[in-house]
């Protein structure tokens, strides 16, 4: 007796059978039905092409939703990674988002029921971390501090001092000399790209200077003849010094001790401080601004601040980080590396329990976020086949290892404890696709 064959269109499953799946049902209430059903149908198509399997619809599915940001798991090894987003959100700041996202007293005093301060608690939390400070603001971003402050000091043609040096280009092809330059200043350059002085800065003074820029080249080290002049030298020379220490630390920390912070620049004579909220302070982004009061409130009030102000999200997320528990990222940047190994076996173990072979090795990890560029910190992973980079991120929950030397290398220095079955079980997903 022959065979019997089955029309391969009997395995495709019907579509109201794929939506009713948990999975999309949860997906269903943030994407709505439209979007999920179409995702469906056209995954649905891919079976009967025979492209995917029918068990693999619904993964597919989800990887198709148009949606919004997924999450994914970082196990890059990076902890300030840009790509991802930089910093890690702490629960209490995601829970403050969460509360935020009504209507809130971001502009209104309760007491009175008349306008009030723009997010003055988040402002005085930022205060209070830096008691320096005279005064406080926050814009969008560390490039739109920058620019707010050259436009409000320099605009209208006035100069800008600042070495050679330190005209750096911050990402993604932004330079700073073309930032400033949009916004009407001109730019007076000093020194040479390996050494500039006091002298220099002092030579370059005149009637039109608008401020010295001092800028920490966060995101490379120049070694060898080099010198450079301190905020404390430049703050001697009358003008005003706006610092731009790029990578968000508030307070000296032992563990980056190459890293300029908010309150010792402050305190050594800086006029301006600007900082980002989104790399070592570990919260939302932002551009923080902190300073001596009269010029504050100049930034404050000029017309460029109403355009680049924050969202009353992004001010509940900076109270929180403020004043809450340690940040993710804190805590990434100090992870116990015996504790790192010991999580990263038990995963290895419950892949090789599933017939899935992976090897525990030593590794490192960076800051990143274009942050202390030299420290590495102690690490271990899960070493697996580079085929296996691409279709992780590709699963349910994406995740995102990095490949080096042939080899893809998953970190579980960022990805929270809670999460690390979640990067077992989409390596198991994938090895099954393989096999």
């Amino acid at each position: 007796m022959g065979e019997v064959l089955v029309d391969p269109r009997r395995r495709v499953p019907r579509t109201d059978v794929v939506l009713a799946d948990p999975r999309l049902a949860a997906a269903t209430e943030s994407e709505g039905r439209a979007a999920v059903k179409a995702a469906v149908v056209a995954t649905l198509d891919r079976v009967r092409a025979g492209e995917l399997e029918p068990a693999e619809v619904v993964d597919a599915a989800l990887a198709a939703l148009p949606g919004g940001l997924r999450p994914v798991l970082n196990a890059t090894g990076v902890v300030l990674h840009t790509n991802l987003g930089r910093a890690a959100l702490s629960p209490a700041a995601r829970a403050a988002v969460q509360a935020a996202a009504g209507h809130t007293e971001v502009e209104l005093d309760l007491a009175t029921g008349r306008r009030a301060k723009r997010g003055r608690t988040a402002l005085a939390a930022l205060q209070r971390a830096v008691p320096d400070a005279g005064d406080v603001h926050v814009v969008n971003n560390g490039a739109a501090a920058l620019v707010l402050a050259a436009t409000a000091l320099a605009g209208g043609g006035r100069e800008i001092i600042v070495s050679r040096g330190e005209m750096v280009e911050i990402g993604a092809g932004f330079r700073l000399p073309e930032l400033l330059e949009s916004t009407g200043a001109r730019l007076r350059e000093v020194g040479t790209t390996n050494r500039t002085s006091r002298a220099d800065y002092e030579r370059a003074l005149g009637p039109s200077t608008g401020f010295i820029l001092k800028v920490h080249p966060s995101n490379f080290v120049v070694r060898g003849f080099t010198s450079a002049a301190s905020v404390g030298d430049l703050s001697a020379l009358g003008a005003p010094v706006v610092a731009d220490i790029g990578s968000g630390l508030l307070r000296p920390d032992p563990l980056l001790p190459a890293e300029p912070d908010a309150a010792t620049t402050l305190a050594e004579g800086a006029a301006l401080v600007i900082a980002s909220g989104d790399k070592l302070l570990g919260g939302p982004q932002a551009g923080l601004l902190l300073g001596v009061a009269p010029l504050i409130e100049r930034l404050r009030r000029h017309p460029l601040s109403r355009a680049l102000r924050v969202d009353k999200l992004t001010l509940a997320a900076l109270q929180a980080t403020l004043t809450g528990p340690e940040t993710p990222t804190w805590q990434a940047l100090r992870l116990d590396p015996a504790v790192l190994r010991a999580r990263t076996s038990e995963a290895r173990s419950a892949l090789a329990a599933a017939g899935v072979a992976a090897d525990l090795v030593e590794s490192s990890a960076v800051v990143g976020g274009g942050g202390a560029p030299e420290v590495t910190l102690p690490s271990w992973s899960l070493s697996l086949p580079s085929a296996y980079a691409d279709p992780l991120r590709a699963t349910s929950t994406p995740v995102v290892g990095r490949v080096e030397r042939g080899r893809l290398l998953l970190d579980l220095r960022c990805v929270p404890p809670a999460d690390d079955r979640t990067l077992v079980d989409m390596v198991l997903a994938v090895a099954s696709r393989a096999g």
